[in-house]
């Protein structure tokens, strides 16, 4: 996979056999496809463009979506915080536009697997293209409703974005691994509470719910400064762990 990248910064990926065009003119297919990582390439304009390679942050940026994704700062947390690695065994509930599959399915490897649910066919079928235009093969997409039972067992992590995530905790608890993970993105604190009152008295341990907020800074000739516009809140993310 090839990602091109214009003088402004802006990036487009790439399809083999495919020429691309923007408004500041055509690259033929031919220079595309011959062109490697880091090639700079001239359109018709006399506009250079560099070749570059995305990395998955890139192709979730630019992919199909017809719903709203998890953020990059709730999606590094639920990696950081269950210690996901290479060979885990995942499940994801609220499949969406795949953007969490994705990340889940990078970070557990070849040997790992990820099996995610989604209920609405037209938000499995985009999940689908997605995953396949990623090039990655160890994400399953399943179009059911995972309160109808989970197929799987000795899972690591069951990440759920549903509206109750909490009816379905028993199921969860059956399908971890002793040490595995639980965790929940819920965008209101009554979704949050609940599923912590829940958690809790069918005996998960460690349970904790976390709100991030990210504010980055700006670099002037005057000085740094807190940027005035930041990623406030997004939603609450519900961990807790099977003993």
């Amino acid at each position: 996979m090839k990602m091109i990248l214009d003088e402004r910064g802006k990036k487009y990926i790439l399809k083999p056999g495919v020429e691309f065009q923007s408004d500041l003119g055509i690259v033929k297919a031919d220079v595309l496809d011959s062109a490697q990582i880091g090639d700079e390439v001239k359109s018709h304009l006399d506009h250079t463009f560099k070749i570059v390679k995305p990395n998955i942050n890139d192709f979730i940026d630019l992919m199909d979506r017809r719903c709203s994704i998890l953020i990059k700062k709730d999606i590094g947390q639920v990696l950081a915080h269950t210690g996901l690695g290479s060979g885990s065994r995942v499940v994801d509930a609220g499949t969406g536009a795949g953007a969490i599959a994705l990340n889940f399915g990078n970070v557990v490897g070849e040997t790992g697997r990820v099996y995610t649910y989604e209920i609405r066919e037209d938000f499995a079928e985009v999940a689908k293209k997605n995953i396949d235009n990623f090039g990655i093969t160890n994400i399953e997409v399943k179009n059911r409703n995972i309160k109808d039972g989970i197929d799987e067992d000795n899972i690591d992590l069951i990440f759920l974005d549903l509206p109750k995530p909490y009816e379905i905790f028993e199921d969860v608890m059956d399908s971890l691994n002793v040490g595995g993970w639980l965790a929940v993105y819920a965008p209101y604190i009554d979704q949050a509470e609940t599923s912590y009152r829940v958690a809790k008295k069918l005996g998960f341990y460690d349970i904790e719910i976390i709100e991030l907020l990210e504010r980055g800074l700006e670099v002037r000739t005057q000085g740094v400064r807190p940027k005035t516009r930041m990623v406030g809140h997004s939603g609450y993310l519900v961990f807790a762990r099977k003993l």
